[in-house]
């Protein structure tokens, strides 16, 4: 077999693949999709025991419960799971508040977050996709990766960095087998877009379909939310053999909003 090579059937049989923020949402539907093409999964995310122990159960998973804001428990995360040839950095969070009010330690944690723990967690994968000649390096951006919005400075600034670190390791490892790409999305939906429906819809006397239309999609041109299935696929797409020369790309699929 040759260096990086997987055995024979399903494209990704023999790697192991790391997705961050994986208990829910987009995080899960890219864990599902890399599962469903032979990797072998190691989640991690917020959930009751409960919940995950029935994901690990379906997708033949293992679980890790790291807290990303804290270096330390990365570096424990990594050294417990052994070596990732996939790595999907998709853990995030988000605060709004006008500049002059936003708390600090808010800002920290969304920088921990969003930006410090991609930071932890590729050091530490890279040495064994250097190794093996092979690796795949895919992070969660947004739309805000590419355009502002007000109110999110801490979430725009971490986003923007993500694409600018992503390119920077896309070049350092552009001659050894290993790519690194950001997925910008738009707004997606998932159950936590959902539940903001009605508190939006209480809150300022709209229809269900105002909300929707004029304020969450008002930037989507297509008036349509991105599903995770559709971020999936392209996770799925970029660790394929025939996305090799893929690397340093921020690939959006928000509807159109970054287009304008």
């Amino acid at each position: 077999m040759l260096k990086g090579e997987t055995p024979k059937g399903k494209p990704l049989n023999g790697k192991t693949a790391l997705v961050t923020g994986s208990t829910s949402g987009i995080g899960l539907a890219i864990a599902r999709a890399l599962a469903n093409e032979g990797a072998q999964i190691v989640l991690n995310g917020l959930g009751d025991e409960a919940q995950i122990a029935a994901l690990c159960d379906e997708l033949g998973a293992r679980y890790h419960g790291a807290n990303l804001l804290d270096p330390a428990a990365i570096e424990e995360m990594m050294r417990a799971i052994g070596p990732v040839d996939i790595l999907v950095n998709n853990a995030g969070m988000q605060h709004v508040s006008p500049v002059e009010d936003f708390a600090p330690e808010k800002w920290d944690a969304v920088l921990a977050l969003n930006l410090s723990a991609v930071f932890h967690t590729t050091r530490l994968a890279v040495p064994h996709m250097k190794a093996n000649g092979w690796g795949r390096i895919i992070n969660t951006a947004s739309a805000h990766s590419k355009v502002a919005s007000p109110y999110k400075c801490a979430y725009v600034a971490t986003k923007h960095g993500l694409a600018g670190f992503t390119k920077t390791v896309a070049l350092e490892l552009a001659q050894s087998g290993v790519t690194a790409n950001c997925i910008s999305p738009g707004y997606v939906w998932t159950e936590l877009v959902e539940g903001q429906i009605p508190d939006t819809m209480a809150a300022r006397g709209l229809s269900r379909e105002q909300v929707i239309d004029d304020i969450l999609l008002a930037k989507q041109p297509t008036k349509s939310f991105v599903q995770v299935e559709q971020v999936a696929a392209m996770a799925v797409f970029l660790c394929g053999d025939q996305a090799a020369n893929i690397t340093g790309a921020n690939w959006s699929i928000d509807g159109g909003w970054t287009a304008e």
